[in-house]
């Protein structure tokens, strides 16, 4: 017959087995939605991403002709249940294009890291190591939040282009702001055809480089650089199409 210390020595282990067991358990069900990157990191990657990366992929990771999208679809498609370091491999040994493999390895990690806050998924207090990879699920990307609407914020509006003195134009009953991403394809035009009047005025500084009498009275799609003044609001036009021939009343 076992002793009583003998019995209580084995139910330590287990008790001690099932512990370990479990952290392990939670360490693998970690993924990529629990903050596994720090905001800074993804900073720094986001300047290499720019520099050696988006004249394949495009600046806002949409893919072109010279390299595929890095998010959406494409990045769910390729890494979406796999672990971490199947992605950070992916970017280490195969990007930049001519010259992969050429950054140092804390370079790659800090592009990976923006790669995933580009996806939607956010930051947390510490930096990603490749020693986490591993450990590290990868979940399908989610929508990005938009950045917060402020002075010198780039943004996309929709109002009537309306003549007012000195030659100067402006778009009246205009949409509220939608800030973007700067170097991200134009919104269709048509998108703002069932868009209700808004309440907002613009002042469209540059309009005269775009024939604006050609839409006098016209709905317009305007994407630019907001510039908040005590007394108005002004956009730089950086895109500018009809949506309607006529405005909404």
């Amino acid at each position: 017959m076992f002793g009583k210390a003998f019995v209580s020595s084995l139910a330590i282990l287990a008790g001690a087995s099932a512990l370990n067991g479990a952290v392990r358990a939670q360490e693998a069900a970690k993924t990529v939605a629990d903050g596994v990157y720090s905001d800074a990191q993804a900073n720094r990657g986001a300047a290499v991403y720019d520099t050696a990366f988006a004249g394949c992929h495009r600046a806002d990771l949409g893919g072109g002709p010279n390299g595929p999208a890095l998010k959406e679809e494409r990045f769910a498609k390729g890494f979406a249940d796999k672990d971490l370091k199947t992605l950070f491999t992916k970017v280490a040994t195969t990007m930049p294009r001519g010259a992969a493999g050429s950054l140092s390895e804390s370079v790659y990690l800090d592009v990976v890291a923006h790669m995933l806050k580009e996806n939607g998924f956010p930051a947390g207090a510490r930096e990603l190591s490749a020693e986490a990879l591993d450990g590290i699920r990868v979940l399908p990307g989610r929508p990005k939040p938009p950045p917060q609407i402020g002075d010198f914020s780039y943004v996309d509006v929709v109002g009537c282009l309306t003549m007012g003195a000195n030659n100067t134009w402006t778009l009246s009953r205009a949409s509220d702001p939608v800030a973007v991403i700067p170097g991200a394809p134009a919104a269709s035009p048509s998108a703002g055809v069932a868009a209700p009047a808004g309440t907002q005025t613009f002042h469209l500084v540059d309009a005269m480089a775009y024939a604006p009498g050609d839409h006098k009275g016209h709905t317009m799609y305007v994407r630019g650089l907001l510039i908040k003044l005590p007394a108005e609001q002004r956009i730089t036009i950086s895109a500018f199409e009809m949506v309607s021939p006529t405005c909404q009343r």
